[in-house]
């Protein structure tokens, strides 16, 4: 089990969870309860103690056309931490596991000329991919500060007001609103493995506003165990550096990126999302050799089925300190 305790009071002071180095926080306060729109804090001086004996991976399988695999098994697998091999502890095919999916909407001035166009994306989503009884999602905006717009609920039509009350204008503070979405938000249900945490990021990459860096949000995410997917709203026709930046989210986590040009082309990147959060395995292995040295764990997974076929996960995860470890 992975033993985690947080000494901030705004956290849990003792957590006991089943995934690999996520951070957990207090469960949100009740909707009706809470303040509206709330700006979260960002505290990055939360001391993390965790003690690690498995990782778990929900991943999918592809072929070289893009069909989804799903009828393979235990046997047609390996799994590669830091390029060792490990032993599969257990194995799942996993096809219609409840959603916690985040929306993370860019509401920054850089994006005003486009903001329509962003709002019609988020909401299409919203409501083409929200199962009622079963899925939840939460809305973060986010221009100069990350803002929390709506909490965790089943409510597509909820969802969609909050994106219609969002207004462009300020700095951009992408990274922020990924590092608290994936601290704070995604990790409230438990545990982990029950559930297919995603968060959909829709903006055009650039950022000049947070107090996080790049590298702590996509650590984040990987500690949350997140997938991250994007979608530009760049339309310009050619690739710009914000591009890269929702790619790289995207790709280390197990995502993919989108660059649709008009609202109407969304339809089949909303499909193509939603399948591949229905379509997936689910591995839990023991890493051989642990080490807590705070470094960085590359995982892979492979399949002798077909040199084609492809294997979408995240890039791997973080070991903690020996002074985190308890």
């Amino acid at each position: 089990m992975a033993t985690l305790m947080l000494d901030r009071t705004q956290l849990l002071s003792a957590v006991l969870v089943s995934c690999t180095f996520c951070v957990l926080p207090l469960p949100a306060q009740d909707a009706k309860n809470a303040p509206p729109r709330t700006p979260p804090v960002l505290d990055l001086d939360t001391t993390i103690r965790v003690e690690v004996s498995r990782v778990p991976l929900l991943f999918t399988v592809t072929d070289k056309k893009n069909r989804f695999i799903t009828n393979l098994d235990r046997e047609d697998f390996r799994v590669f931490d830091n390029n060792k091999p490990q032993e599969i502890r257990e194995f799942v095919r996993e096809s219609d596991l409840p959603l916690r999916i985040g929306i993370v909407v860019d509401a920054s001035n850089s994006i005003r000329e486009r903001f329509r166009f962003e709002q019609e994306a988020a909401i299409e989503f919203i409501r083409g991919v929200l199962r009622e009884g079963r899925d939840k999602a939460f809305l973060v905006g986010f221009d100069t500060r990350a803002e929390l717009i709506v909490d965790f609920t089943n409510d597509s039509e909820k969802l969609a007001d909050g994106v219609r009350r969002l207004r462009a204008g300020g700095g951009t503070a992408l990274y922020d609103a990924i590092y608290y979405a994936c601290r704070d938000k995604l990790p409230e249900d438990w545990p982990p493995e029950q559930f297919r945490r995603a968060l959909i990021v829709i903006g055009d990459g650039d950022d000049n506003q947070s107090t996080v860096t790049r590298e702590m949000a996509l650590e984040m995410a990987h500690k949350a165990e997140a997938v991250i997917f994007t979608i530009s709203t760049n339309r310009s026709g050619k690739q710009e550096a914000g591009d890269k930046v929702m790619r790289t989210f995207a790709s280390e986590t197990g995502g993919l990126a989108f660059h649709p040009f008009q609202a109407q082309d969304l339809e089949q990147s909303f499909a193509n999302i939603a399948n591949e959060l229905r379509h997936q395995y689910f591995i839990l292995y023991s890493p051989t050799d642990f080490i807590a040295d705070g470094s960085f764990h590359k995982v892979e997974i492979k399949t002798a089925v077909d040199r084609s076929t492809r294997v979408r996960v995240r890039r791997g995860y973080y070991a903690p300190l020996p002074d985190e470890v308890r």
